[in-house]
């Protein structure tokens, strides 16, 4: 089994800017050296998409948090939709005021 993961605890902050990661090993690893376990799955493409860097597209804006009051079945019905159910609440919310100009 090959471990990728560091040496140090996850919850210790390093002031180190040098990588301790193997690169070159970790280049010249084939498929089936990788081992696919609960704990570390395949990378889902949903989450391979955020990660994404976003050089030369403009700065995304920051979100601002509220308190907003819906109805329990609008809310329910978000939710139901899976994991971003804020997100696309945002999106209706901005398609709304998009339509109205």
């Amino acid at each position: 089994m090959v471990r990728l993961t560091p040496k140090t605890n996850m919850n210790e902050s390093s002031s180190s800017r040098i990588s301790k990661t193997d690169w070159s090993r970790v280049r010249s690893m084939k498929d089936r050296d990788i081992k696919i376990t609960p704990e570390h799955p395949e990378l889902d493409l949903k989450h391979a998409v955020r990660a994404i860097v976003r050089k030369g597209l403009k700065p995304v804006p920051a979100k601002k948090a509220v308190s907003l009051r819906v109805d329990e079945d609008v809310l329910d019905w978000f939710k139901a939709q899976g994991p971003g159910y804020q997100a696309r609440m945002n999106a209706v919310l901005k398609a709304f005021r998009d339509a109205s100009n």
